[in-house]
Order: C-alpha cells, then structure tokens, then sequence
C-alpha cells in the first residue's frame, strides 16, 4: 500500500538527520496517514479513505466529502477518489 493521501497526493518526502558535529544521514519524513469513513450526502452512504490529517481537516473545513471532492483538482486524486467525484457529479446533475 502506497504512503500517499488519496485526496490530496500528499506523498514520502526525503530530507536529512543533522547531528550536533553536522553529520548528514538521510531520512524519510512520512505523511501522518489514518483511515477515515467519511459520508456522502449526495450518494447518501459511507466512502472509507486512507487520508492524511491535514487533508481530513481541509473536507471539514469545506464542508463536507462532496463539496471538497468538486472543488480538488483531478490531478492530485486517486482513482478511487476520482470515481467517487463521479458518481458525486451524476448524483448532482440528476
């Protein structure tokens, strides 16, 4: 299973440990990923996610799965994500 947010594609960043004596080995820096069920109102049930915090604080902040979903750009989605912004869009549309 990759490490990377399903909503945001917030991935792995690299980067280094410094020492005191300014040693560099390198490291990995992780997403701070959880596992989210998260409603849908316009297909009226339950989506799980593997997402990161910041990404859950940004759907609470918009209001909800379906109205960040429609605003995120296609880019940055996985394909699960990608499918449920299109069931979300027909949903809306009939």
């Amino acid at each position: 299973m990759a490490r990377r947010c399903e909503l945001t594609g917030k991935g792995v960043m690299v980067g280094n440990n410094v020492s005191h004596a300014l040693n560099r080995t390198r490291r990995r820096f992780l997403p701070n990923l959880v596992n989210v069920t998260l409603i849908s109102d316009a297909l009226n049930r339950s989506v799980k996610l593997r997402i990161s915090a910041a990404a859950l604080r940004s759907v609470e902040h918009r209001g909800g799965l379906d109205a960040f979903l429609l605003k995120q750009d296609d880019a940055d989605l996985s394909p699960l994500a990608l499918g449920i912004k299109k069931e979300i869009r027909a949903a809306l549309a009939a």
